[in-house]
C-alpha cells in the first residue's frame, strides 16, 4: 500500500466519521425531542412548552447540518473535480440555507418564550 492510498483511505474514515457524528447529533435531537413531547408535551399542553421542544430541536438539525456540511468540504478537501466542487457548491447553499431558516425560525421562537417570561417579572 503506498502513500497516497493509506492517505485516501485515511481521508475516507474521517469524512465518514464526520458524517456520523452529524447523523447521532440529529438522531439524539430527534429522540430528546419526541421523549419531550410525551413527558411534558401531552401532560401540560402549553404553547410555550411545544415552542421549547421546537426550540431545541431546532439547534440539534442546525448542529447536525454544521456537521453534514463539514463532511462535505472534507469529501471534497483532496483533487477535487469541477463537478464535485458544483456539488459542492450545491449542497453548501442548500444547507446554509437551511440553517439560515432555522437560526431564524429559534430566534424568533426564543424571542416568543422570554416574553411570557419577562412579563411575569
Amino acid at each position: 500500500m503506498n502513500v497516497e492510498e493509506v492517505v485516501d483511505r485515511g481521508h475516507q474514515l474521517v469524512v465518514t466519521a464526520v458524517e456520523l457524528v452529524g447523523v447521532v447529533v440529529i438522531v439524539a435531537g430527534v429522540g430528546w425531542a419526541a421523549l419531550r413531547f410525551v413527558v411534558d408535551g401531552l401532560r401540560c399542553r402549553d404553547a410555550v412548552v411545544f415552542t421549547r421542544i421546537r426550540l431545541t430541536l431546532g439547534r440539534f438539525l442546525v448542529l447536525g447540518l454544521e456537521f453534514q456540511l463539514a463532511a462535505d468540504i472534507l469529501r471534497t478537501a483532496l483533487s477535487p473535480t469541477f463537478a464535485q466542487i458544483g456539488q459542492l457548491a450545491a449542497v453548501a447553499a442548500i444547507r446554509t440555507g437551511l440553517n439560515r431558516v432555522l437560526r431564524k425560525e429559534i430566534e424568533q421562537e426564543q424571542r416568543q418564550v422570554e416574553k411570557p417570561r419577562e412579563a411575569t417579572r
